[in-house]
This record gives structure tokens, C-alpha cells and sequence, in this order.
């Protein structure tokens, strides 16, 4: 289930909203997969498992992921399976809004900016 020409645009969106670029990827990859182990995302997301596991950190601490053990048999560590916490609209709309507040705080010190030079 590899990234198509819509996928990568929406990736490329959302890096332009703020997103690393990494984060958008696997955000995009798990939206489409539902689920998936890191080898998954890193073959189906064109990442290298370092790119996943900092992007993994990140959007734990966003609170937009769930991390689940798939136990293994024999020895060796447990897999771990990702998904997202939020749907990906309510991500695009948690981004949309914080950039919609920079622009906001933006313009109003644009306004400031050009009345304290005496442009307005």
C-alpha cells in the first residue's frame, strides 16, 4: 500500500502546513493502512527505521498515535503495531486551525508594525 501521486501531494501539504516532513508521511501512510508494523512503514512510507521511530516519538507526544506489543514467538522483542489515535481529518483540522491563529497573530502585528511607522 505504497504513497500514490495524491498521497505525496497531501504529504507535501501538510509539511507546508508545519509538519516535519517525516511525521506527514507516516500520518498519511497509517490513514490509508489502519494499521501497521515499523518494517510496514518503513518499505510502504519510503522511511529508514530511525525516521520512523523519531516520527513515532513526535506524534506520541502530539497524542496522534497508539502503540500496541504484538507478541513474537520464541525469543526477541515484541513487534509494535501503530494506528492512529485521531482520524486524519481531525488532524488537518487541528493544523488548519493553529495556522488560521499564526496568521491571525500575524496580520495584527503586521497592522501594529505599519502604524507605529506611520503607514496606516
Amino acid at each position: 500500500m505504497e504513497l500514490d501521486s495524491k498521497d505525496e501531494r497531501l504529504v507535501d501539504l501538510l509539511a507546508e502546513a508545519g509538519l516535519n516532513r517525516n511525521i506527514a508521511r507516516v500520518i498519511v501512510y497509517l490513514s490509508k493502512a489502519g494499521e501497521a508494523i515499523s518494517r510496514d512503514i518503513e518499505r510502504e512510507a519510503n522511511l529508514r527505521q530511525p525516521e520512523v521511530s523519531l516520527a513515532m516519538k513526535d506524534l506520541k507526544s502530539l497524542g496522534w498515535i497508539k502503540e500496541k506489543e504484538i507478541k513474537k514467538k520464541g525469543k526477541g522483542r515484541p513487534l509494535k503495531s501503530y494506528k492512529l489515535s485521531l482520524d486524519i481529518k481531525d488532524i488537518v483540522r487541528e493544523l488548519v486551525e493553529k495556522k488560521r491563529e499564526e496568521l491571525k497573530r500575524l496580520e495584527k502585528d503586521l497592522e501594529e508594525l505599519e502604524e507605529l511607522v506611520g503607514l496606516k
